[in-house]
């Protein structure tokens, strides 16, 4: 029986052959708390990458600058599915062409993405996978699909892997603590992030290394999450908004009883301030904070409040 993604991530995690990037050490901004407390906060939504999870780059990236960076997890990724033998044989290295081939297709994608004028359309990596996979395919490609699954389980599996050796990624300091006690609290939790198909299982395998995870049920609405792979386009597109507000008002929930966390002002925090939400900027990791000193203190896009430390959140909901 094919493996689930989770299954597969662990069965990767013992392998004694890998060496996987690891995120930087944690640098924190200067940045004051302001915790007075808020009322009648029903839910709590969080960004993902920046705020419970620390990864390189501040980000999660489909391409990086660093050519080295795309040559080892490119080169990675080729030799671990033994894709070598159904690539071209064209003058260079074997990750010199995958990235050729790559790149191409992660413009395509970011160009022909159709989404409403002025949404920011979604990259999904198992799909831009699946067509690279397609290609090799044509030149007597395979793979196990006893192990790995169909080709869309396959391609979700090596955009894993090449994004696992693209990336570090660590939990912020108290993320699995402090989501326990929202949901101790009976608040809803939710997620509501730029995200992948793989990222839930990066967020939990993640928080996992703090202590023993609770069932997911039991620490998240489920039903409330929005991710923007799923929906096709990405923060700050409006409709992203909309469909998570719309999830939380099938539960009784209003705009302004929700406060949403993150670490980008621009491009997610204002966004939604404008949608009537609360808003608390995550100000505990200098490679992901998106907020300049204007922002903060502008009446248009301030967050109603600024914490460091995940644990700060039960401060604000007392």
């Amino acid at each position: 029986m094919p493996q689930t993604l989770q299954e597969y991530a662990d069965w990767l995690s013992n392998r004694d052959d890998l060496i996987w990037p690891t995120a930087p050490a944690l640098e924190t901004p200067k940045a004051t708390p302001f915790l007075k407390p808020l009322k009648r906060i029903s839910a709590i939504t969080f960004s993902i990458y920046g705020t419970l999870l620390h990864i390189t780059d501040g980000e999660l990236l489909f391409d990086h600058q660093q050519q080295l960076r795309m040559q080892i997890a490119l080169d990675k990724t080729i030799k671990e599915f033994n894709m070598w033998n159904s690539m071209s044989r064209k003058p260079g290295a074997p990750w010199e062409y995958m990235l050729s081939q790559y790149r191409s297709l992660l413009e395509d994608q970011q160009l022909g993405g159709k989404v409403a004028k002025g949404e920011k359309p979604e990259i999904n990596s198992a799909d831009l996978w699946k067509l690279l996979i397609e290609r090799l395919q044509k030149n007597e490609y395979t793979f196990d699909e006893s192990f790995y699954g169909n080709l869309d389980d396959f391609s979700l599996k090596v955009a894993y892997f090449f994004h696992s050796s693209l990336q570090g990624i660590a939990p912020m300091p108290n993320a699995l603590e402090s989501l326990c006690q929202l949901s101790q609290y009976g608040k809803k939790v939710a997620l509501f992030a730029d995200a992948q198909p793989f990222t839930l299982v990066q967020l939990l395998r993640s928080l996992g290394t703090q202590g023993t995870l609770p069932p997911l049920s039991e620490l998240f609405t489920q039903e409330c999450f929005c991710f923007s792979y799923r929906k096709t386009v990405r923060k700050p597109s409006a409709s992203l908004y909309e469909t998570l507000l719309e999830r939380f008002d099938q539960q009784g929930i209003p705009p302004e009883e929700i406060l949403h966390v993150g670490s980008r002002i621009p491009d997610d925090l204002a966004i939604a301030r404008s949608f009537g939400m609360k808003t608390a900027l995550f100000a505990g990791d200098s490679l992901s904070i998106h907020a300049s000193k204007a922002e903060v203190r502008s009446p248009d896009t301030k967050p109603d409040r600024l914490i460091t430390n995940l644990s700060q959140i039960a401060e604000i909901l007392d």
